[in-house]
């Protein structure tokens, strides 16, 4: 039988002490050693090379994450379970981005952390339902924001240099030869592409964005 070689990465006595004596009562599993801050989290994970690294993201000297990263970077075999009292959207991701393989809340059930060590150690993933919901709608958010927006036209292009110049509808309307119910059509897709309310908008977005020039 394989046994998992665990470290305990935490501030907290009472949940390191807590952890380990509930981790120790399992067969394949074996506490290998335990840190109290991030330096000495990053420091006993290459003196002990553990398996998988339980770690809290809030510490005191060096937090989790920077922790992860430092381990990581000197040994990637370690894996890690980010076991936290923290869900928002920006503790998640760090953790997620610093390696950790699992993310579970605290107060987890028991079977569920036993079942993430396991799965972990084999290869596996797992976010705790509670979490998951968070990230794929973060996801879906920057995948929305990746979004590569829609090109102006080359008309649209002409009708928003002549916003630039302060034309009202008419102007433009005479200056290109169009009728002003074109132009408005033209305007309302300009503001669709560039996701924006009003004249002032389109006209500083296609700046910034080096579409027109003053």
């Amino acid at each position: 039988m394989e046994v998992i070689k665990v470290m305990i990465a935490d501030d907290h006595p009472v949940v390191r002490e807590g952890l380990s004596a509930m981790l120790s009562r399992e067969e394949d599993i074996r506490v290998v050693g335990e840190a109290e801050n991030g330096v000495q989290a990053v420091s006993k994970a290459r003196e002990l090379q553990p398996d998988i690294v339980l770690m809290d993201l809030r510490m005191p000297e060096l937090d989790g994450v920077e922790a992860m990263r430092q381990i990581g970077a000197h040994d990637p075999n370690i894996k890690f379970i980010v076991l936290t009292t923290y869900d928002n959207d920006e503790y998640i991701f760090r953790g997620i981005e610093a390696g950790a393989r699992a993310y579970l809340l605290k107060d987890a059930p028991r079977q569920e952390l036993f079942k993430a060590i396991r799965g972990v150690y084999k290869g596996e993933s797992l976010i705790q339902p509670a979490v998951a919901g968070k990230v794929l709608d973060r996801f879906a958010q920057l995948s929305r924001q990746t979004q590569v927006p829609e090109a102006l036209s080359e008309r649209e292009l002409e009708v928003i240099k002549l916003m630039a110049r302060g034309s009202a509808n008419k102007e433009i309307a005479a200056e290109l030869f169009i009728s002003e119910s074109t132009v408005k059509s033209h305007i309302a897709s300009i503001f669709q592409k560039l996701g924006v309310g009003d004249r002032t908008e389109a006209v500083t977005q296609a700046l910034q964005k080096g579409l027109i020039e003053l």
